[in-house]
């Protein structure tokens, strides 16, 4: 079709009409895209076509250059619209749909990732898979424009072994998922064993775990934090304290905007993938607001206190809730966004700003990294630090001549380290300047696309997240913004049956919700109750915990399914324990059960934490290393639970002092109560009904503690509270 100019218009595909970002992108490519949905299936039984299923991610750089390259193509686009039913799907939306075909894939090719290409039968049963694939055929990889007709001629002549190898491939799936192995006892052992692996795979030159490409994986991270804490071993804190350093030096950083992206293609944290992830900065705003508390370093709680900034400027919407990521490419130049020139940095700051910018973050004139493609230095700079910054607290209205004028008084009375510590202060305080300088000249370029949906799962973590950092830095901000993202969740991707929506996006809410939407928001009001001890927050964990037991979990073998039993899974429902760049929503759920055990006396809810933990200690006994976050439910179990409640007025001093001190020192295993003593009939009394007799005492904020079951006496003295909590 023209326009009145004479120009062609592209005409929409089936995608114009969804809300996912990702498949808006797609939109208007030639290739006849469907949305997953029965649509879709129908129309490839109709035609007797076979189905071309595309799985990618809106951040995600290799989906781009396959679009651009393929999809956008119309050669390919013939191809596919006359032989195939194509379908697009975010795997971030229906993670469900992508681990079942991602499983497909690595059995057959040994491999996985994302674009995720898989051709199957109409009733969803896969024949072949792979990840990227090329327009045309080169370096081994077998092009779409010989792949295409060479899978269209064989459904034509040799449908029947299709069909059969499909079969054959949908059985092994579904009996590999259902699979149930002997349980064995969990204990110590495995909690050592994860270590150790740790210990093998750690890279105590610059942190982390492995070689290139390195990812954060910030929950072995707090697993070791715990694994200190019980064992007093002072390697696992190193460890964890060298890659906390290493990666917030490195470029995986964004030193001027912050926030974390997402992994470092290099060992050394310098070259990242560019892309932002929410849950990126959830799980690792609380490794550093865990090391903070274990160790009391400054620069562990800034840079967390960083990433919230980040979170709170770019990925908080206007209704509260927090967007999924930021794209690793603009201007269709991955990383272009957040690198520099000289030039640039040359012309964005005075020459003392540029001298201190220069030496603090390494930049070059020839560029400080590599060009994959050349091998030469690529021209741009990604802004690191050779030395842990020192973050020194100063009065904030101190102009930088005021610190100029006491650095020249502390030179004239030779006063050493106050001219030392006013120095430091000084360039900390200039290099803040020029950091905001070239924020505000970045601010001017384009932007990398953001994924603007709201996924109930991330949002959960990011709760929980933020809920620690109002516990340990005592910043209002922090548990304000976690109360409006799960008031706006709670509002608008929860219904009166107890059932929660995945994905909400431009006012609407789709796609039954996860396992992991069930335990990473439960997880996140656990934490925003335990911050601001609103008992509406406790309640609404306690009955997104009870729908999850009702509809998700197996009850032959135990644990819990990725899908509920309302929801439509292609080939089997799986069960996963397995931790990738998030917590598997098992683990998180066995430390909700426990912990929402302990908070109301429910036995019933340790006794299905440790079933799910049965139902999947073979696996965790083999490979304690792929779960760590069911190991740290596994250290809650296996050590002493301080179960502690505060009577008196939320409010008023002496409880505020109680809360803070708890909150200072790392105690991971302990759940907290508070039962106010300024109200008649306190509501935590009906959740927790073991609190009913506990009262203040002498008028003031008094600590029950609790310990396996073993109570000592109150008090209302913060020292020897602390001193009950590492004595019972």
């Amino acid at each position: 079709m023209n326009n009145e100019t004479g120009e062609t218009e592209e005409k929409p595909n089936h995608l114009i009409n969804e809300k996912n970002p990702y498949l808006l992108q797609h939109a208007y490519n030639p290739v006849n895209w469907y949305p997953w949905g029965e649509g879709a299936f129908e129309k490839a039984k109709n035609e007797d076509k076979p189905i071309f299923l595309s799985i990618g991610y809106s951040t995600c750089h290799w989906c781009h250059v396959m679009e651009k390259e393929s999809f956008e193509d119309p050669e390919v686009a013939r191809l596919l619209n006359e032989n195939f039913v194509s379908i697009k799907v975010d795997r971030e939306e229906h993670p469900d749909i992508d681990s079942i075909y991602m499983d497909v894939c690595q059995a057959l090719t040994g491999r996985g990732g994302w674009p995720l290409t898989i051709i199957m039968t109409p009733d969803k049963k896969p024949f072949s898979a792979a990840t990227y694939l090329p327009k045309e055929s080169r370096f081994g990889l077998t092009g779409l424009v010989d792949l295409l007709p060479r899978i269209s001629d064989m459904w034509s002549k040799q449908k029947r072994e299709l069909v059969n190898r499909a079969e054959q491939i949908a059985s092994s799936i579904e009996e590999f998922s259902t699979k149930q192995p002997e349980p064995q006892e969990l204990g110590n052992q495995e909690l050592d064993t994860a270590y150790k692996s740790l210990l093998e795979n750690y890279d105590p030159e610059y942190g982390g775990f492995g070689t290139a490409p390195k990812f954060p994986s910030p929950h072995n991270l707090m697993y070791l934090m715990r694994y200190w804490e019980r064992t007093s071993s002072n390697k696992a804190l190193e460890m964890v304290e060298q890659t906390l350093k290493c990666m917030r030096k490195g470029g995986i950083f964004d030193h001027i905007g912050f926030g974390f992206h997402r992994y470092s293609t290099d060992r050394y944290w310098l070259v990242p993938h560019f892309e932002k992830m929410l849950y990126d900065q959830a799980l690792l705003s609380m490794a550093y607001t865990e090391a903070y508390q274990a160790t009391g370093k400054t620069e562990y709680a800034e840079t967390a206190k960083d990433v919230f900034t980040y979170v709170l400027r770019d990925l908080t919407s206007k209704e509260g809730g927090f967007y999924s990521a930021l794209d690793a490419d603009s201007e269709g130049v991955e990383g272009k966004f957040y690198t520099w020139t000289y030039e640039e940095i040359q012309n964005s700051l005075s020459k003392t700003e540029t001298n201190i910018v220069t030496n603090l973050f390494n930049l070059k004139k020839e560029g400080n990294f590599i060009d994959e493609k050349t091998g030469k230095p690529s021209g741009k700079n990604i802004p690191h630090l050779l030395d842990t910054p020192l973050y020194i607290d100063a009065e904030p209205d101190e102009t930088l001549d005021e610190f100029h004028k006491k650095l020249n008084e502390a030179h004239e009375k030779r006063e050493v380290w106050k001219q030392n510590l006013l120095k430091t202060i000084y360039s900390q305080k200039r290099l803040e300047v020029a950091r905001r300088k070239l924020f505000e000249a970045r601010e001017k370029r384009v932007h990398p696309a953001k994924d603007d949906k709201i996924l109930t799962d991330w949002n959960g973590l990011m709760i929980a997240a933020l809920s620690k950092g109002a516990q340990v830095f005592d910043d209002n901000r922090y548990s304000d913004a976690a109360r409006n993202a799960a008031d706006f969740i709670l509002e608008n991707m929860y219904n009166s049956s107890g059932q929660l929506m995945h994905r909400y996006r431009d006012g609407e809410s789709a796609v039954q919700g996860f396992v992991d939407d069930y335990a990473f928001l439960t997880w996140g009001l656990i934490e925003l109750y335990e911050t601001t001890f609103e008992v509406k927050y406790l309640k609404k964990a306690l009955e997104l915990n009870s729908y999850l037991i009702s509809h998700f979990w197996d009850n032959k073998n135990g644990g819990f399914y990725f899908t509920s039993d309302t929801a439509d899974s292609p080939i089997v429902r799986k069960k996963e324990i397995y931790d990738g760049a998030i917590p598997s929503g098992n683990s998180v759920a066995i430390m909700n059960l426990l912990r929402l055990g302990r908070m109301t006396g429910n036995l019933e809810l340790e006794n299905k934490a440790s079933d799910a933990m049965q139902t999947f200690s073979k696996a965790l006994s083999w490979n304690p290393l792929a779960s760590t976050h069911s190991m740290q439910a596994l250290d809650f179990v296996q050590g002493s639970v301080n179960e502690i409640v505060i009577t008196g007025d939320f409010q008023s001093e002496d409880t505020q002092n109680m809360l803070k001190s708890l909150r200072s020192d790392f105690i991971p295993r302990k759940i907290v109560l508070l039962k106010p003593d300024n109200v008649e009939s306190p509501e935590i009394v009906n959740i927790a009904g073991f609190t009913r007799n506990m009262s203040s005492q002498d008028g003031k904020a008094t600590a029950h503690i609790c310990q396996n079951y073993t109570c000592s006496l109150p008090t209302t003295d913060v020292t020897d509270m602390i001193e009950s909590l590492k004595n019972i």
